[in-house]
């Protein structure tokens, strides 16, 4: 680490800790001119791309999963701790996978087996916009899927 002081690249480590952000603070202490500087440490992650059904690709973005669950959440009682636990639990499903790359199907799945854990209405409702349903007969379908789940686990 070269320092900010006398350019000097020989520095010793007297403090180190974890940042919130998962960023690495050591607070240093240059050989040459003896003065401290901190330094931060970040793993770098490799982007991961997301095949769209038209076979374009983009980078995997959050944020795009957070709106969509938002939506589907809208006006339902579920909060905000649960709707950012989903998504974290997501994007760490996604980044830990050793492909990079990774269908939206495989994402909306993901999306789909969250929301049916959390709230049953709001899985409905991202499955009507996700899997488009074409007429009420297969949106019955996804009701009726939905009902045997549901009195398996009563049972």
């Amino acid at each position: 680490m070269k320092c900010i002081y006398c350019s000097c690249t020989e520095s010793r480590v007297i403090d180190s800790r974890p940042t919130e952000d998962g960023a690495i603070r050591r607070r240093r202490e240059c050989e040459g001119c003896q003065k401290r500087f901190t330094t931060y440490e970040k793993i770098e992650m490799l982007p991961v791309f997301v095949v769209k059904k038209d076979k374009r690709r983009e980078a995997f973005d959050a944020a795009k999963v957070r709106g969509g669950i938002m939506k589907a959440c809208e006006k339902r009682p579920v909060s905000l701790g649960d709707i950012e636990a989903l998504v974290a639990h997501i994007e760490t499903s996604v980044c830990r996978q050793p492909e990079q790359e990774i269908t939206s199907e495989k994402i909306g799945e993901m999306i789909m087996d969250g929301l049916k854990a959390l709230d049953e209405v709001a899985y409905i409702r991202f499955a009507s916009v996700y899997r488009q349903f074409k007429d009420v007969q297969s949106f019955m379908e996804e009701l009726q899927q939905l009902l045997d789940t549901q009195k398996k686990n009563d049972e």
